[in-house]
């Protein structure tokens, strides 16, 4: 909790989600799963780290998202396994499209987004690697309105694990 919470301010204060954080976390969690809960434990652990790399791939590949997004999230599956990391996913992007729909609003660039969601949808009809999705978002980054047309996605990580914690309490609570 304490590392998505200092990766989402690094993401919101400069887009950057540190390797010095999600590495000790990825590895951590599969350690302790690994020694607490044997090779089930240690299986588990693996297959929610490899989720949240997975489901976020195809993403960093289209030029939507960051890399560190990306290790972030399958560092969080390393701790919370398969299923909770697919619900942490589902948070985070109901999270991540409600503050898209916020910056539409606030931003009003209906018409650049129009053409971005072209863009995009040709990058994955022709597999975004060969269109240089790492120098795309290094240049919307260095923009002096990237407030306006980035989100961070460590921050809507942040977002969906205290909504996944407070609907798992509710739930266990009887």
């Amino acid at each position: 909790m304490v590392a998505a919470l200092i990766t989402a301010v690094t993401d919101v204060w400069r887009f950057k989600v540190y390797n010095i954080l999600t590495v000790p976390l990825l590895v951590s969690g599969l350690v302790y799963h690994g020694v607490v809960g044997g090779m089930h434990g240690l299986g588990g652990s693996l297959l929610g780290a490899f989720f949240g790399f997975a489901v976020l791939l195809a993403f960093y590949v289209m030029g939507g998202m960051g890399a560190g997004d990306v290790k972030l999230m399958s560092a969080i599956g390393a701790w919370l396994g398969l299923p909770l990391t697919f619900h942490l996913f589902i948070a985070s992007s109901l999270a991540a499209g409600v503050y898209s729909v916020l910056l539409l609003v606030v931003g009003r660039s209906l018409h650049e987004t129009y053409v971005n969601f072209q863009i995009l949808w040709l990058r994955l009809v022709v597999l975004g690697r060969h269109l240089g999705a790492g120098q795309r978002i290094e240049a919307e980054v260095n923009r002096p309105d990237r407030r306006y047309r980035l989100v961070p996605f460590a921050a809507m990580v942040m977002i969906g694990t205290l909504a996944l914690f407070a609907l798992n309490k509710l739930v266990l609570v009887p």
